[in-house]
């Protein structure tokens, strides 16, 4: 990821909230039916010990997407993810009512989307991330773009990017799963 400006390197270290959109982010954007019309999504595995990692080191993690699947809801389950939005059409009114849920201001949270739909909540917030494979405006808009592509990663990268932020990597990873130094 590129460089943060000092104010914004400050948000980093105190977001609270990290607001992640689905397909595109946390797959890559591929849709998939199996044989009776069952959509099929493929998640990283990285990516989501990305997920755990924020919310053992004590930053919100939610999931808005415009999409409803029986795996999206599996996956979020299986990851411990209690604020799971899907089927939702207008994101910016359901991140106005999770602020107002969670108590935290908007300059403490962060977006990490891929397509114009996520634009009116990345503007809204107070760091923004596109994942590599972004959608033009996004890649223009967004504070920071990712190095790695939607569901391949970028969402581990930008749980890495919070926690170096507070502290060293090394540090975050060892107080979770008591590495050796």
């Amino acid at each position: 990821m590129q460089k943060l400006t000092a104010e914004k390197q400050a948000i980093a270290k105190n977001v609270k909230l990290v607001i992640f959109d689905v397909d595109g982010v946390l797959t890559d954007g591929t849709l998939s039916y199996g044989s009776e019309g069952e959509e099929v999504k493929h998640f990283n595995v990285k990516d989501g010990l990305g997920l755990k990692l924020l919310l053992q080191h004590d930053i919100v993690v939610a999931v808005i997407t415009a999409r409803q699947s029986a795996a999206l809801t599996r996956r979020m389950s299986d990851l411990g993810i209690t604020h799971f939005y899907s089927n939702v059409a207008n994101k910016r009114e359901v991140f106005s009512e999770l602020l107002e849920k969670l108590n935290i201001s908007a300059e403490f949270a962060a977006y990490v989307g891929d397509d114009v739909i996520d634009l009116p909540v990345m503007y809204d917030v107070g760091l923004s991330f596109a994942v590599a494979d972004a959608h033009t405006l996004v890649l223009e808009d967004a504070n920071l773009v990712t190095l790695t592509p939607g569901g391949r990663g970028a969402a581990r990268e930008v749980a890495d990017f919070l926690l170096q932020s507070r502290m060293p990597l090394r540090d975050a990873y060892q107080a979770s799963y008591h590495l050796k130094n």
